[in-house]
């Protein structure tokens, strides 16, 4: 199964709901999306996604990936694409860092294989317990009204698991919590995602305000440092998402005992390849597991998704409908949402019907 070309595609994405607003009054408008299509000698194709949060929430940005891939693409021609491993390192010996320039290749790697192999992306990644995700929504930093009202919204489509955006001014904080507790019912679920913008005073002083109400707290700090000081004041469970950016960080932070569960993102740790490894060291240490990305569409959700079905059922967390958050798509797939749940599709590889034509012309073909 020689790789005989690669062909990156652009896709813009807007928002369905609008700007979303994280932490810092930072904001985007919709994902821009880099769509990679692997060709084998053959003729079958495998296709991938990379499309971050903007430039601010990680160190990626959708033309530096472009860049990226441009220089990688024509050293991969000729490999091996069932060699998922072995080209997973090889682009990391071409290309120092830039994770997330490589998810988009993993990615669309996984595909072709799965489609040339007769199996779905959750067979191959240790096989699928269930049929179902939950699935939660997340509440852009608004007024505490505005974040109730759109609370409220979400729960009347369907959702029971809610993350709420904080990690500006804490008073403020406070009451976007607070509004959001009293605007659902008891049993949704809420995440207080502060995207590491709080100091580890900032977090103390949320913590104590909060302690009568129920939720997980996410990426208070940061740094791993500042995560650590606050841990031993955290009375309730500490996910940690951006600080995950590799085994290696995982491994660190189960040996000081500080996560109860962790977010991972497919272009943060550099693709399903590595993202598996991850989640495969989160599963020994019975930890709570997230698995979603920086954005996409139908491509990006239906690949953390069948690794995340493929993830035990009692340390599954929940997962993003992104291709619902945007007004465009890039692929048809057999997702299903119901009961605050998504399941994935169940064709071969992703299980995405993509059709290379409606993105209009290639940005680069090697």
């Amino acid at each position: 199964m020689t790789i005989a070309s690669i062909t990156l595609y652009r896709q813009w994405q807007p928002f369905r709901d609008g700007t979303y607003t994280c932490s810092g009054g930072r904001s985007a408008e919709g994902f821009d999306s880099t769509i990679v299509e692997i060709t084998a000698r053959d003729g079958s194709k495998g296709y991938g996604e990379m499309a971050p949060l903007g430039s601010f929430y990680d160190p990626a940005f959708a033309e530096g990936a472009r860049a990226a891939m441009r220089e990688l693409a024509p050293r991969l021609i000729g490999e091996d694409a069932a060699g998922i491993e072995a080209l997973n390192r090889r682009m990391d010996l071409l290309l120092k860092g830039h994770p997330y320039t490589k998810a988009g290749i993993d990615m669309a790697l996984w595909d072709l294989a799965g489609k040339r192999g007769g199996l779905s992306l959750a067979a191959m990644a240790g096989g699928a317990e269930g049929t179902a995700i939950p699935l939660y929504r997340s509440l852009a930093q608004e007024s505490p009204d505005a974040m109730a009202a759109r609370a409220r919204k979400y729960i009347a489509e369907g959702y029971h698991r809610l993350q709420v955006k904080v990690g500006l001014d804490v008073n403020d904080d406070i009451g976007r919590l607070e509004a959001v507790r009293a605007a659902v019912p008891s049993g949704t679920v809420l995440f207080c995602d502060a995207n590491g913008s709080w100091g580890t005073a900032e977090t103390r002083r949320f913590l104590q305000a909060t302690r009568a109400l129920d939720y997980t707290l996410e990426q208070p700090c940061g740094s791993y440092e500042e995560n650590l000081a606050i841990r031993p004041a955290c009375d309730r469970p500490l996910v940690l998402d951006e600080t995950i950016d590799g085994a290696d960080a995982l491994l660190r932070a189960i040996a000081d005992g500080l996560v109860d569960g962790i977010t991972i993102k497919l272009a943060r740790v550099g693709g399903l390849t590595k993202a598996k490894l991850i989640r495969d060291i989160a599963i020994a240490r019975n930890l709570k597991i997230t698995i979603e990305d920086t954005g996409g569409a139908q491509i990006d959700t239906a690949a953390y998704c069948g690794l995340l079905l493929s993830t035990p059922a009692l340390l599954r967390q929940h997962t993003v409908d992104f291709h619902n958050w945007v007004t465009v798509a890039n692929g048809t797939a057999d997702f299903a949402i119901a009961n605050g749940s998504i399941t994935p599709p169940k064709g071969l590889g992703l299980g995405v019907d993509v059709d290379p034509a409606t993105f209009g012309e290639p940005i680069f073909r090697s």
